[in-house]
């Protein structure tokens, strides 16, 4: 770190005030104001190899430290990521943060004192989070030694199956078991107990809210499972191992309010994330933070091309579950659809991929009548708690479908809903493989239903 920096230098040893800098990355950086991620030293010529030590640099990650005037006050560096893979956005943005932090303690050193409780306070309050918020070892152990029951007596590969017919330590069991049949712990040498450990943390941090909590995401979870055993898709295991992952934390730390709500109220996640996909960026962020926990990486087993790949699958999957993001990429799809273009062409399976993602999201819509109509009630609820908060919080007006005086109009909203996102959906799929066809039946039975439901309170009305 040093108080200035010469200019124009491109020789081994850089002098910057009262220091030298004999690593060209570092120098790059300091000369540059550029972040450089390198995923194997040895190949990069600005990497000076120092045999002596004995030491051997795999990979690096060299960041800028800024005051408060974004001028560079010196250069921060890390090396070799404790698991053996190359640093990632998620690393380089923590990262980043740090350097930030760097800065402001080098820029304020007068206020040392403050910004030393304040790292205290900090340190505490992420240890009582962690507590909170990851399986004890004894839930670890039950969950380990516990019998997994068969998926026939489970119903898990049916398009029908009743989403609230298991209990939370069910759900559990019923994920290792999904695991287990698609041959993903073999496969991927994945540690049994982490993967418990795993299943046990995410479940912990769904909140208790009416809809978006952890019963969808295991429900999400079972009908890509079911798509996965029946509809015959091209899709690695690498893939299928991915589409998975996501479904279970596709809604991570969910809130029980939107992206729009995030914007409109300015929380902090809004101005963390920004308005676009806010709360997926979050949950997103939040299966990474689990999986970067210690004893939760269930993707240890995997080189550092598949984490790599695995990752971008991941982020991109739990990304594409915002129906914005959803209407701005279907119609490609679409188009692809009625082409009958091919699968295996790559940015196809990334479109491909998100529009599953969307199917198993929605999926309430083709369940039976019964549960369609109690997951109906669970997200109006939901929506209608969202609509309260804007009234009472920030003084305006909800959109119906979040307007509790509105409930009335709940059989035209959800038809609104199958014929704006998944009827043309489940169509298209059907278009792909035609195991998809009881999703399409389940969708046109129940918008019937609703249909049905919205003449007769029409009628009453009336009378």
């Amino acid at each position: 770190m040093t108080n200035s920096l010469c200019n124009g230098h491109s020789n081994p040893i850089c002098h910057t005030g009262d220091a030298k800098l004999t690593n060209g990355i570092v120098e790059h950086v300091a000369m540059t104001g550029e972040n450089v991620n390198v995923i194997d030293a040895e190949t990069d010529t600005r990497f000076n190899i120092d045999h002596s030590s004995g030491f051997r640099t795999k990979s690096i990650l060299c960041l800028p430290i800024r005051d408060n005037n974004t001028k560079i006050i010196g250069v921060a560096q890390i090396l070799n990521r404790t698991d053996g893979f190359p640093f990632d956005e998620h690393d380089e943005r923590l990262f980043e943060a740090f350097t930030l932090f760097c800065g402001l303690g080098i820029n304020n050193t007068l206020m040392f004192n403050e910004v030393s409780k304040a790292m205290a306070t900090q340190k505490v309050a992420l240890e009582v989070l962690s507590y909170h918020a990851s399986a004890s070892q004894q839930e670890v152990e039950v969950l380990k030694s516990a019998k997994v029951p068969d998926k026939r007596s489970l119903r898990l590969s049916k398009f029908d199956f009743d989403d609230f017919s298991l209990k939370a330590d069910e759900m559990t069991k019923a994920s290792l078991r999904i695991f287990l049949d698609m041959g993903l712990i073999q496969r991927f040498k994945m540690d049994y107990e982490v993967l418990c450990r795993w299943l046990l943390t995410v479940r912990r941090n769904y909140r208790p809210v009416a809809y978006h909590n952890y019963r969808h995401a295991f429900n999400v979870m079972q009908v890509m499972y079911t798509v996965l055993k029946t509809a015959n898709l091209v899709l690695t295991d690498l893939e299928q191992l991915s589409l998975l992952v996501a479904c279970l934390c596709h809604d991570l730390d969910h809130r029980g309010t939107n992206n729009a709500f995030q914007e409109k109220s300015q929380s902090p996640l809004s101005k963390l994330y920004g308005s676009k996909a806010t709360m997926e960026y979050h949950h997103f962020n939040h299966a990474v933070v689990i999986l970067s926990s210690q004893g939760h990486n269930i993707f240890s087993g995997l080189s550092s091309q598949e984490y790599s790949e695995v990752m971008n699958i991941l982020k991109h999957a739990i990304l594409s579950t915002d129906l914005t993001t959803h209407f701005k990429v279907r119609d490609q799809f679409f188009t692809l659809v009625d082409s009958k273009s091919d699968w295996i062409v790559p940015q196809n399976r990334e479109l491909l991929r998100s529009m599953l993602m969307t199917a198993c999201d929605v999926a309430a819509s083709t369940k039976t009548w019964k549960t369609q109509q109690k997951i109906a009630e669970l997200v109006t609820s939901e929506f209608f708690d969202q609509g309260d908060k804007e009234r009472k919080e920030l003084n305006i007006e909800p959109a119906t479908m979040f307007d509790r005086r509105q409930k009335d109009q709940l059989p035209e909203m959800q038809m609104g809903f199958i014929d704006g996102v998944c009827f043309p959906l489940y169509q298209a799929l059907c278009n792909v493989s035609s195991k998809f066809q009881p999703m399409l039946d389940g969708v046109i039975s129940n918008r019937n239903k609703w249909a049905e439901l919205g003449r007769r309170r029409k009628t009453s009305i009336t009378r």
